[in-house]
């Protein structure tokens, strides 16, 4: 199969190493003024693989388009509406995208599927593909499990068998909404989850739970099954976001509640703020949701507003524990 992976960083740069040592003809694609494009195009590696001979290296849009079967798409959530413009100056309607990025559109509160229907790609040719694993440990051949999820099921099911490996079990998505939502509401819990690890450690357990519930609460109420908030999505990556050193947004959280900066990607700031959106939008209980908000974007950056933050949740009413 002709697979393009449109995007080089981190993520993508793994996604293509993969799939092409399962047998496709891949070419990763990166823009050419990105510093991840030209690291690759220097070295043919970077920190986390390196790339075979086989995979097709380019920064030419229209090649990695038009010679593709099928696009994956790994770059910057809040990029993807604008990058969509871009591809569509070429013909798709052939093509199956496949969405491995997690998110949730800032500005309108929209799943990035939503997105790439609004762009007019047809909904049974879109799948997302989430789930756990840092490239750090894959690359080590150490195997987790993940999942596909499409509105289209011959399509999530063709994509899971020819995907499937040792080092990646798949499962059947069932749940596009959940799947989506779960997968970007992890990232608000791995920020809160590295301020915890300066604030408050113990509390991390709490987090899980009171974090998940809150997820589950918010997917219900957008049309989707509560219940795939405690899936591979979501609850299945919390390990991955919570506790280990290579996930971003724990970092972030880590040097958030430190007074420092972290310089890379943490998607999960956008991401409670969208999440903030649509608690208000739909009428949903976010606590936890909301105190990463507003430590990422009204208050300042110190532990003393993080502990505040703390305090202030730990003073909201007595609740039963699986309200709705």
């Amino acid at each position: 199969m002709k697979i393009s992976v449109l995007g080089c960083g981190r993520w993508g740069s793994f996604i293509a190493w993969y799939l092409s040592r399962m047998g496709n003809e891949v070419c990763s694609w990166g823009p050419e003024d990105s510093e991840s494009y030209q690291i690759l195009k220097q070295t043919g590696k970077n920190e986390y693989v390196t790339l075979d001979e086989a995979i097709a290296l380019s920064c030419d849009l229209e090649f990695a388009v038009k010679r593709a079967e099928v696009i994956v798409i790994s770059i910057s959530a809040q990029g993807l509406r604008g990058f969509m413009r871009e591809i569509l100056r070429y013909p798709v309607a052939d093509k199956v995208f496949v969405l491995c990025m997690k998110g949730i559109e800032a500005e309108t509160g929209k799943r990035l599927s939503e997105v790439l229907v609004e762009s007019g790609i047809s909904p049974e040719k879109i799948a997302v593909w989430v789930g756990p694993g840092h490239i750090q440990s894959f690359v080590q051949g150490v195997p987790n499990c993940m999942v596909i999820d499409s509105v289209n099921d011959s399509l999530k099911r063709d994509l899971v068998e020819r995907f499937k490996s040792d080092l990646i079990r798949f499962y059947y998505g069932s749940d596009l909404i959940g799947t989506e939502i779960g997968a970007a509401a992890k990232n608000v819990m791995g920020i809160a989850a590295g301020i915890l690890d300066v604030v408050c450690v113990p509390l991390k357990g709490p987090l899980m739970s009171r974090g998940a519930r809150e997820v589950a609460r918010l997917i219900k109420a957008m049309g989707g099954n509560e219940l795939s908030a405690y899936g591979l999505a979501h609850l299945g990556d919390y390990e991955t976001t919570l506790f280990s050193p290579y996930s971003h947004n724990r970092k972030y959280g880590e040097m958030l509640a430190k007074g420092e900066r972290f310089e890379k990607l943490a998607e999960g700031v956008a991401t409670s703020k969208a999440m903030k959106c649509l608690g208000e939008r739909y009428g949903v209980d976010l606590p936890i949701t909301e105190a990463v908000y507003r430590v990422c974007y009204l208050k300042g950056d110190d532990e003393r507003s993080c502990r505040e933050e703390i305090s202030r949740l730990f003073a909201r009413s007595t609740k039963t524990e699986m309200y709705d």
